[in-house]
């Protein structure tokens, strides 16, 4: 499965209206906000269709993956958007990752945890809100929203020091470039644990960090709290 795809799952009580857009993705929150309500909407309407009462439109067959028998459920399952809620202690295993790794299928994880087993990206970590937009007397509208923003450009920038995770042939390369370049900087952050530390150290100046084949800019006045915790989570 490639592409984005849009899912409206809505009752007469509350409705949902999202895009996901990889293949993992990722919803965090507070209880009450509305993240199992969602699962329990896609698993119900799955298994009794329109006498749920409940209105599902996506592109892609939506369903829900739990309990002691996943593995085989997730062999089943082809070409769908697979949600799971938390409780579930399988989504931490080698052997899921290995399955998602595997699949065809897109994944809507809800966690309050990190996944360090999964190569998933910050910019898909969503909290849910009610966005009031159906007024407080008629239904509930929910949507995603980024927990972890990263700051966009619209214009060149010219980093000062670049930063990979690798230290083998990755690091040689971008290093070769740098020198092309004149006075840019490449260091190796020696693995993904140290990224953090290696942005830390270089806080006063324009910064492209090279993460598993993915580029993350930081601009010296974006090298904020925020943004730092941002970066980090996408280096785990």
């Amino acid at each position: 499965m490639k592409g984005s795809h849009k899912i409206i799952v809505q009752n007469k009580r509350i409705r949902y209206d999202f895009e996901i857009r990889r293949n993992i993705t990722v919803i965090r929150g507070d209880s009450a906000t509305g993240k199992t309500a969602l699962v329990d909407m896609i698993r119900e309407h799955y298994e009794n269709g329109e006498a749920s009462a409940i209105e599902l439109v996506c592109d892609k067959e939506c369903t829900v993956l739990d309990g002691r028998t996943w593995a085989g459920q997730l062999s089943m399952m082809k070409d769908s958007i697979v949600f799971i809620d938390e409780g579930n202690d399988f989504v931490m295993s080698d052997d899921f990752a290995a399955a998602v790794q595997n699949s065809d299928n897109y994944f809507v994880i809800v966690t309050r945890d990190a996944i360090p087993s999964l190569p998933y990206s910050v910019e898909e970590i969503y909290g849910i809100r009610n966005s009031g937009k159906y007024g407080s007397l008629k239904r509930t509208y929910n949507e995603f929203y980024h927990l972890y923003p990263l700051p966009e450009y619209d214009q060149t920038i010219k980093p000062e020091t670049v930063i990979t995770e690798d230290s083998n042939s990755g690091f040689q390369f971008f290093e070769g470039i740098c020198k092309r370049n004149g006075r840019i900087t490449c260091i190796s952050s020696q693995g993904k644990s140290n990224i953090f530390a290696s942005v830390v150290s270089q806080q006063n100046r324009n910064i492209l960090v090279i993460i598993s084949k993915a580029g993350i800019i930081l601009a010296g006045n974006d090298i904020s709290p925020h943004n730092l915790l941002s970066l980090q989570r996408e280096a785990i």
